[in-house]
């Protein structure tokens, strides 16, 4: 080992290293100007631990090692060029997933070099190790079923069944059973590893990893937002389990860093829909669309408008708010939205974008994609700040989104989304909605704001009508 002829300060002392550029990085992530700068730290900062350890405890080959950062470097990159944006929910939701998955295999990897190598499983260790288990593939498996339903391959409704409490129940209760049964009797392990018994550890993996799927098949595509969060946070309690495990510091910094992390953004995400987290959990937010009730709200209601009715309306506005949606990112329609910003302000408009924090299907998804389209970070407004500024506004363009400007929220107290804080688009003087067609949100409930008296329909795809705009308004202006 490299601990044979460095001093014994070389590993404390680079592990603090990467701790602080983990929080640095945190720090400048909270940002979307040092969001970038935020993400390189951090990255170094875990080639600083890896390295380390890897290197000084002689676990692999340094040419192993880079051969390792190049493939996996590779991989990024491809991942980084060749994934749509309107993908980045799922694969951050599979990155979570890997990340607990590593982690569960890690731990029982350890515990069985413990065992092969003749030692003693400390209690403390196989503690850790059940909770990195449990942890780590309640994480893989529902990051799995989350990527999924993001990505249309798993079904976003839903899907519940008689007695689905009582089933998770069981499936925990195998789990920490399995779990309880190696803690209280390590020595155990090494007559698994002859084979002569069930292993328990690979035991706990298999329930826990159903408990995973049954954890997030039943919540709603509206919910995956927290589900995304909560997962994060997971993935970063099993990297801190982990760390225990192994007795490494970076890895348990690391991971308390990500796990606490996630957990205030679920909070957050959670307070934003005010809900609680439970009924995230156990509430299977999502109905299936009815099409009376849809009749009867906006049969002979609906005003149709045109891109060149539109570009009159911003013609005498002195003040828009645009109020972007997931339609948006599907759309790509974010440079087309930052061009017409661009034109508006140019011509002395007073304009910003309302920006509620669920919007998307992960935390954060319409500022990145504003910000990568160079709008401007002081126009871009929380609910908190543009709800009060309606009622002075000329025309709100509302593209893609659904949910979050849903009156329903404020007057139906029977409905799925009662109480949630939604922005008040309907006190501006006029609202431009630009949707494909009529159809629902998440939530699976008609919006009554596409049929009040000063809102107008634009449909068709939010990036070519956007785009028209654009260049109605450079004609004349």
């Amino acid at each position: 080992m490299l601990l044979d002829v460095a001093p014994d300060w070389v590993l404390p002392i680079a592990y603090l290293l990467a701790a602080m550029m983990f929080i640095q990085g945190l720090r400048d992530m909270t940002h979307p100007r040092t969001a970038m700068r935020g993400n390189l730290i951090s990255a170094a900062g875990m080639f600083v631990a890896v390295a380390v350890t890897v290197v000084w405890f002689e676990i692999i080959s340094p040419i192993v090692l880079f051969s390792g950062l190049i493939v996996g470097t590779a991989a990024g990159t491809v991942l980084a060029l060749r994934v749509d944006r309107t993908e980045m929910p799922q694969l951050v939701g599979v990155f979570n997933g890997f990340g607990g998955g590593a982690s569960a295999v890690v731990a029982g990897a350890e515990l069985i070099e413990i065992q092969i190598g003749g030692g003693v499983l400390p209690t403390e260790v196989a503690v850790a190790a059940v909770f990195s288990g449990i942890i780590g593939a309640v994480t893989f498996f529902g990051s799995m079923v989350a990527a999924g339903k993001l990505h249309g391959v798993v079904t976003s409704s839903a899907v519940r069944y008689s007695g689905e409490q009582a089933v998770k129940l069981l499936t925990l209760g195998l789990a920490l059973v399995a779990g309880g049964y190696l803690v209280t009797q390590p020595d155990v392990l090494a007559a698994q590893l002859q084979g002569d018994l069930l292993p328990s550890y690979w035991f706990l993996i298999a329930a826990a990893s159903l408990l995973g799927v049954l954890l997030v098949i039943p919540i709603g595509g509206a919910d995956m937002p927290v589900v995304i969060a909560l997962l994060n946070a997971y993935s970063g309690l099993a990297a801190a389990a982990t760390g225990f495990v192994l007795n490494n510091t970076a890895l348990i910094i690391a991971g308390t860093l990500v796990g606490a992390a996630g957990m205030i953004l679920t909070v957050i995400m959670c307070e934003s829909m005010n809900r609680s987290l439970t009924n995230v959990l156990f509430g299977g937010f999502g109905e299936e669309p009815d099409q009376a009730e849809m009749d009867d709200i906006y049969e002979g209601n609906i005003t149709e408008t045109s891109p060149e009715e539109v570009e009159m309306l911003l013609d005498v506005a002195d003040r828009v708010v645009i109020v972007p949606g997931y339609g948006m990112a599907v759309a790509q329609a974010q440079h087309a939205v930052a061009e017409l910003a661009g034109e508006l302000a140019d011509n002395g408009v007073d304009v910003e974008f309302g920006i509620h924090p669920v919007a998307g299907r992960m935390p954060g998804h319409m500022n990145v994609l504003l910000a990568e389209a160079d709008v401007p970070y002081e126009q871009m407004r929380e609910l908190e700040e543009v709800n009060p500024t309606f009622s002075q506004t000329d025309v709100v363009i509302v593209t893609g989104a659904n949910d979050v400007v849903n009156p329903k929220a404020n007057t139906d107290e029977s409905s799925p989304i009662a109480g949630m804080p939604v922005l008040n688009v309907s006190e501006a003087g006029t609202v431009i909605v630009n949707k494909r067609s009529l159809s629902p949100g998440f939530s699976g409930i008609p919006n009554p704001l596409f049929a009040e008296g000063n809102t107008s329909m634009l449909f068709g795809d939010a990036k070519a009508s956007m785009q028209d705009l654009v260049n109605l308004y450079k004609e004349n202006n």
